[in-house]
């Protein structure tokens, strides 16, 4: 009993430590943003913040370790895989075929499900694993490892309603990533 007592002390300690110490970061950065700012130094904050930049089909577009190419985008398609062994849409698929390559100095994972769609109107889709399975035949957009300097071709899969037509992809080198968007049209 004391041991768990003492435990959820501590862990609530580190959680609160943890807040408290960002809190701290977010005034000490406010404070030397306006510092700079009353000293005349706007050029410097501007400097830093780059526009993002959306690539295109067939342009490579980078996010961590990751250099991402898209090949192709095919909606319209209703069922993947075959008779016996797929996987009907609920809407329409979407297929995503995407060269990945590993631009870092160690093994990266691609994981397929990391990957997000958008319409036009901001709408949010997360890529279907499931369906991903059937439509690639060596799984390389499965939790695949990457080693540096390789690179894999998969496709990647979203399950969307028939009436919407994707407008940009959001392509990660893992979950908790910035991203990089690539325009689709």
């Amino acid at each position: 009993m004391r041991k768990t007592t003492t435990l959820a002390l501590l862990a609530t300690g580190l959680i609160a430590l943890g807040c408290g110490s960002g809190a701290a970061d977010k005034a000490s950065d406010s404070s030397d943003s306006k510092a700079s700012s009353s000293s005349g130094d706007e050029g410097g904050s501007k400097a830093e913040e780059k526009p993002a930049k959306t690539a295109k089909i067939g342009q490579p577009a980078r996010d961590g370790k990751f250099e991402f190419t898209v090949k192709s985008s095919k909606c319209g398609v209703a069922k993947i895989g075959s008779d016996m062994l797929g996987q009907k849409a609920q809407g329409q698929f979407c297929l995503v075929t995407v060269n990945v390559k590993n631009i870092g100095k160690e093994a990266q994972m691609f994981d397929g499900s990391s990957q997000k769609a958008y319409a036009a109107d901001g709408t949010e889709y997360s890529a279907d694993s499931g369906a991903a399975i059937y439509a690639n035949k060596n799984a390389e957009t499965f939790l695949n490892d990457v080693n540096p300097g390789n690179q894999v071709n998969g496709v990647v899969v979203f399950d969307i309603p028939k009436n919407v037509k994707l407008t940009k992809l959001e392509l990660h080198d893992s979950m908790f990533s910035g991203g990089v968007d690539v325009a689709l049209g």
